[in-house]
């Protein structure tokens, strides 16, 4: 028997409970992992809350590392002691669990377990935004909601790599500090400034080509606002809400726009994209030239708490809990 964080019906962090679940045996192309580190990511809420439905009853989570305790038939990659990280695979909020070994990247050395659980989520989320949703140039101007955020930090530092011009929306002068730490050459602070004047001024009134925003209901029309004529709305989160049914005409009468609802599990669903994507955060970590920082750590019983500060904007970086 292994501990896990299951909900029985969808709801508030109060749904989340600690419960004893069987681990059994890998089967063909399956290894059995116990997790060191385990991420905490918008998406877990969103499936927790509803918002995307569930299979009930499920164990939250959606990526982790750990170590390999056992290897079924038919891998041959992977053996017992192996370190591995992994995203996209629901039911990571558990001491141990099976897994696709296919689905699996080995964590090289000089990255540290909590690095690898913080990274592969948001840093290849960050990493297929802005190098192939909307591929980045050096130069380009763009925009960024949630900039202190675990995806928005590792962004900050992709796009100053580029050469990129980054602006990015936070909530607090805090959280501005942090921002700019990581690679943000303005940031706007909304609960204090009109982040679509701000853009405007910024930009001399040209505006930006790309937004990216993981906000959703409450930055929507702003954001569209903040755009070049054929700009690219990019809204790959829901942080404060689904956005509401869009009349497309709008984006016409706005210049002609286009927008896209991107998910990781796309932009990794080949093998090869996976070693691939992951490979090149791994590289920029080793070498110092992106820092992934877990900015606070949960005991896994304390899976609700990370979650409400979570949803509270009580957090900033890459959350983890440890079993």
């Amino acid at each position: 028997m292994a501990k896990a964080i299951r909900f029985h019906t969808q709801g508030g962090p109060e749904v989340l409970q600690l419960d004893d679940v069987q681990v059994g045996e890998p089967g063909q192309g399956q290894v059995r992992i116990r997790h060191t580190a385990i991420g905490v990511n918008f998406v877990d809420t969103y499936q927790r809350s509803g918002l995307y439905p569930m299979q009930l009853p499920a164990i939250a989570g959606n990526e982790g590392a750990g170590v390999v305790e056992a290897v079924g038939p038919g891998v041959k990659d992977l053996k017992k002691g192996d370190r591995v990280a992994y995203t996209g695979l629901p039911g990571s909020y558990c001491e141990a669990r099976v897994v696709p070994a296919d689905r699996m990247v080995k964590i090289p050395k000089g990255i540290s377990d909590e690095q690898a659980a913080s990274m592969m989520l948001k840093g290849m989320t960050a990493h297929y935004l802005v190098y192939s949703t909307f591929k980045v140039k050096k130069g380009d101007i763009v925009l960024w909601h949630a900039a202190a955020g675990g995806v928005g930090l590792i962004a900050g530092q992709f796009l100053k790599k580029i050469g990129a011009i980054a602006i990015g929306t936070v909530g607090s002068e805090e959280k501005a500090k942090l921002a700019k730490a990581h690679g943000y050459k303005h940031v706007i602070n909304y609960s204090t400034e009109n982040f679509v004047e701000k853009v405007k001024e910024i930009t001399k009134g040209k505006k930006v080509p790309v937004v990216y925003d993981s906000v959703g209901k409450t930055t929507w029309d702003g954001s569209l606002d903040c755009l070049q004529p054929r700009g690219l709305m990019v809204s790959f989160g829901n942080a404060s809400g689904p956005v509401a049914p869009q009349n497309l005409g709008i984006l016409a009468s706005k210049g002609s726009l286009y927008v896209t609802r991107p998910t990781l599990a796309t932009y990794i669903a080949s093998r090869a994209d996976l070693v691939k994507r992951s490979n090149d955060l791994f590289n920029m970590v080793k070498s110092k030239k992106m820092k992934i920082e877990t900015t606070k750590t949960y005991k896994l019983a304390d899976a609700a708490q990370a979650h409400r500060d979570l949803e509270g904007r009580k957090t900033t970086g890459s959350v983890v809990l440890v079993p």
